[in-house]
């Protein structure tokens, strides 16, 4: 994880949270809450957080690809490529 710069206390957030959610939006860092001086939440933007999501999909197709190259299954480059010149021949120019 990059630098934690963006730490604001929830009393804060309470006092001003359209202004902090605009700061949100426009520097795309994630922000620290505080309560009682110890870090309580993170508030991330739509946008980031979509991103770690789509991230986090890639991460588990490509774990699961693992697993089945693991246990003999799924299909090896030279098929996939050669079911992919057959498909791509077929098509109509």
């Amino acid at each position: 994880m990059g630098k934690l710069l963006n730490i604001i206390p929830v009393s804060d957030l309470r006092q001003d949270a359209a202004k902090i959610l605009k700061q949100l939006r426009n520097n795309k860092e994630p922000l620290i809450i505080t309560q009682r001086g110890r870090a309580s939440a993170v508030i991330i933007s739509v946008e980031a957080y979509e991103k770690s999501e789509h991230e986090k999909e890639i991460l588990r197709l490509l774990a699961k690809g693992d697993r089945e190259i693991e246990l003999g299954e799924g299909y090896d480059l030279d098929t996939v490529l050669a079911e992919a010149d057959s498909l791509l021949a077929r098509e109509p120019s």
